[in-house]
């Protein structure tokens, strides 16, 4: 292993929380990031068959206990948490349309829904505040953490399951079919708008 490649092991086995490679770069003092990412694949591989490995979550990199022996490391018995179907839906929304705001994900829901079901979102960690909508009353938009990535085993969202996979799951029955009908009915009221300027009568010259 050359001697950048063990820096980048040494810098992250120390740090307090997962690093990007443009941050380890910074801390290396002014590395250039390609070799950094070089590195890191580096020592990645070099992990894959130990009981730790490298592992690459939104663009942050951390150590992390190889998943076959996990279950050597537990001490209690989990608790498992199951959410509703309501956190389950607007979670599913968030990750595949972020940033969306509580009045989109209620338009493609179909349904009200309650600040309690977002603040269950939050406090398990997978879902942040990011920011406000530049429209009229501003409203607060909503996306996913590194940390929601990092429960499901996702590199980034683009790992995400296809809509045809989640449809077939039943996860997303009605949410998926009340956002096609959502979209369906702004199509004809747009088609609606269109007809009417056609059939309007032009003035007489």
């Amino acid at each position: 292993m050359d001697e950048l490649a063990r820096a980048v092991e040494a810098a992250l086995f120390a740090a307090e929380e997962p690093m990007t490679a443009e941050a380890l770069a910074g801390f290396l003092g002014g590395a250039a990031v390609g070799d950094v990412r070089e590195a890191l694949r580096s020592v990645a591989a070099d992990y894959e068959k130990r009981g730790v490995h490298l592992v690459e979550r939104a663009k942050r990199w951390h150590f992390e206990t190889a998943p076959d022996l996990a279950h050597l490391l537990r001490r209690e018995k989990e608790q498992v948490r199951r959410l509703s179907r309501a956190a389950t839906e607007v979670l599913a929304i968030i990750a595949y349309h972020e940033p969306v705001s509580r009045a989109e994900i209620e338009s493609i829901r179909g349904v009200q829904t309650s600040g309690g079901t977002l603040d269950v979102l939050m406090e398990a960690g997978w879902v942040k505040i990011a920011g406000r909508r530049e429209v009229p009353g501003r409203p607060t938009i909503y996306a996913t953490t590194p940390d929601f990535l990092d429960h499901f085993g996702l590199s980034s969202r683009r790992d995400l399951p296809g809509i045809a996979e989640l449809r077939a799951t039943g996860l997303l029955d009605p949410v998926d079919d009340a956002y096609e009908e959502l979209i369906g009915e702004e199509g004809t009221e747009e088609g609606q708008s269109a007809a009417e300027e056609v059939d309007e009568p032009a003035d007489e010259a």
